[in-house]
């Protein structure tokens, strides 16, 4: 790749605010929960399956995607994405029950897929030589479009009481933003196409027992992390805290770590971190689940700090014990984690459903990352020493 045809930071700044997109949406589907329960009469296992596309769409445009990009391009799949999320944005402005919110968030997953798709090899590709760290830093944008969609939510509908509707558009900003970027912008090949790793060799790599291990891994990670606070508006609700400023607060401490963190971070491997990770989250549910008033905030915060590293050190694994993955590789790891997602979210609304209380339902989903100390534990014994994990500061 010859670096002066295009535009390393462009790309990367384009990769963030086309994240912010996925990111918002997210927060969007929290606080519209509510809404849709009590305007809609739509009940917990109706949202369930309603919010579940965003994440099993999710899943298969990384899939699909992620097997194309390499011969399409990233441009083209970033095309799909901006359209599909203009789709989903417009719907979801008109929807007034199950099924049209169900379809309009089945566009959003899928676009919020194929940026995953496109702009992880990307990354990756652009900084071949800082993959984990590049990738921490542009993962720095989920939990920080969170925190602003959250705040922003918090503020049009809680406290000047506009419109929802009006809150949904807010999510054309971004859109705006990141289509007239990517529009302008040469993309190189994937690091795969450079390297010269053939199609065969790249499927071959997903048969790698640490490649199946991971992608199962990855399942109960995304689950910890994207679970919870997806539906933390109805484990809350009898909390006597506002779910919109925990998750606030939860994805903006887990921004500020995956920013600022690399001193300390980066003295651990990255299996240690995993390790880490799944230990404080336990933790954090736990406290979360026993946790009423002000103390709900300090739990949060806990949690935070053990979910905080979860995804892009998974992906970080990858591109860098596994390159010949490809984009395929992190497509596959990426989708899986969300595809968890989508199958717990209905599980977890028909539980609340029949009586289950929000704060039992937190301890039932402290059971994932009490796994994961297991699985990591060993991931530990056997690279533990091998790599350190890059952080950028």
């Amino acid at each position: 790749m010859d670096a002066q045809n295009y535009n390393s930071k462009k790309l990367f700044l384009m990769s963030c605010v086309a994240l912010i997109v996925t990111a918002i949406s997210f927060a969007l589907r929290a606080r519209l929960e509510p809404i849709f329960m009590s305007d809609y009469g739509l009940t917990a296992t109706d949202i369930g399956f309603a919010f579940g596309p965003a994440f099993y769409g999710f899943t298969i445009s990384m899939v699909l995607f992620g097997s194309f990009v390499d011969s399409w391009g990233m441009k083209k799949v970033l095309t799909m994405a901006f359209i599909l999320h203009f789709i989903g944005i417009t719907g979801t402005i008109f929807s007034s029950g199950m099924w049209s919110l169900f379809f309009s968030t089945a566009a959003i997953g899928v676009g919020n897929g194929a940026i995953e798709a496109a702009c992880n090899p990307l990354v990756a590709s652009i900084y071949p030589n800082n993959k984990a760290a590049m990738l921490n830093r542009f993962h720095v944008w989920f939990p920080g479009g969170i925190v602003i969609g959250s705040l922003v939510a918090y503020f049009m509908l809680d406290v000047l009481n506009l419109n929802w509707q009006l809150y949904v558009a807010m999510l054309y900003i971004p859109l705006v933003i990141y289509g007239l970027l990517f529009l302008k912008e040469t993309f190189p090949q994937t690091e795969r196409v450079t390297s010269g790793v053939t199609t065969g060799e790249m499927w071959k790599s997903l048969t790698k027992p640490i490649f199946i291990f991971m992608a199962f891994c990855m399942l109960l990670t995304a689950v910890t992390e994207l679970a919870t606070q997806q539906r933390i508006s109805s484990l809350l609700a009898d909390a006597n805290a506002i779910p919109m400023l925990v998750l606030a607060l939860t994805t903006g401490l887990m921004a500020l770590g995956r920013a600022f963190a690399g001193p300390v971070v980066h003295k651990l491997s990255t299996s240690g971190m995993l390790l880490f990770s799944a230990i404080v989250s336990f933790i954090g549910l736990q406290m979360l689940s026993y946790s009423n008033g002000l103390m709900v905030y300090v739990a949060a915060a806990v949690f935070a700090v053990g979910v905080c590293f979860f995804w892009p050190t998974m992906l970080g694994f990858v591109a860098e014990e596994i390159p010949e993955s490809g984009a395929l590789g992190l497509s596959v790891i990426g989708g899986l984690g969300m595809f968890s997602v989508s199958i717990v979210l209905p599980i977890m609304g028909v539980f609340m459903d029949t009586g289950t209380q929000g704060s039992e339902t937190l301890r039932y989903m402290s059971y994932f990352p009490a796994i994961l100390i297991v699985l990591f534990g060993f991931l530990y014994s056997k690279y533990g020493k091998k790599k350190k994990v890059q952080v950028s500061v």
